[in-house]
């Protein structure tokens, strides 16, 4: 049985992601604050789901993946899906921090973990669920967008550092556009997407051991004019 681990599995992406994966008869190890979000799926599917409740932003959290990653009997793919962000126009201090603690030191504590099991293993699959947002600094969500090219960076920095070590490691970097979710249930999004949709085309990039891809066609469109743009246009558009 083939096994894998869905940080943040307990709402939206993370946990179409989780049922995707259940379908498709593997042992998926799943990670979240909610416990009984979590009990939840592990009492519909006992001989497949493992879990342990944990917060990526807490100094013991990698304890407790390396905990999963055994309750799971290892595991073959890694996915991070685990991320805040919200719009910060007033640049409230604590907004921004809280959003870096998640996005940047959360994620560098799981990914590193990750990277190091499969380093020991031999071989592994590391996909993480950033953003389009990464693709330019966004006025309305400074932290937001910065941390998600700290991510896209990240990964991309892992990926050479993989190839240097000659370690079997693969690396996928999801980049969605707005998907229905709890992060933006407050606002009215153009564009948006479903997140069961979207848990097919992440299985299906991983699968297809894609490095980066962007969901779906429409925000590719975008994000490639996006890049066209100048950076003393883009910082006097005005993006609501």
């Amino acid at each position: 049985m083939k096994r894998i681990l869905i940080i943040g599995a307990t709402s939206g992406i993370g946990l179409e992601t989780t049922r995707c994966y259940i379908q498709k008869g593997w042992r998926v190890g799943i990670a979240g604050r909610r416990i009984n979000a979590l009990q939840e799926l592990q009492n519909q599917f006992p001989d497949q789901v493992a879990y342990e409740a944990f917060d990526i932003t807490s100094p013991d959290a990698a304890e407790h993946l390396n905990s999963l990653i055994q309750k799971t009997g290892g595991m073959d793919i890694f996915l991070l899906s685990s991320g805040i962000g919200s719009q910060n126009k007033e640049l409230n201090p604590e907004i921004e921090l809280n959003t870096v603690r998640t996005n940047v030191e959360g994620f560098t504590r799981m990914v590193t973990v990750a990277f190091d099991f499969f380093k020991r293993q031999g071989f592994g699959h590391i996909a993480v669920i950033s953003s389009i947002a990464g693709t330019k600094g966004i006025g309305v969500a400074p932290s937001y967008s910065a941390t998600k090219r700290f991510q896209n960076n990240y990964i991309q920095a892992l990926a050479q550092l993989a190839h240097l070590k000659k370690l079997n490691i693969q690396f996928t970097d999801i980049r969605p556009g707005f998907v229905e979710t709890d992060l933006l249930k407050d606002r009215a999004y153009p564009l948006l997407m479903k997140a069961d949709q979207v848990a097919v085309k992440i299985t299906q990039a991983i699968e297809r051991k894609k490095r980066i891809v962007v969901i779906d066609y429409k925000y590719k469109i975008l994000v490639f004019f996006w890049k066209l743009i100048p950076g003393w246009i883009w910082e006097r558009l005005s993006i609501k």
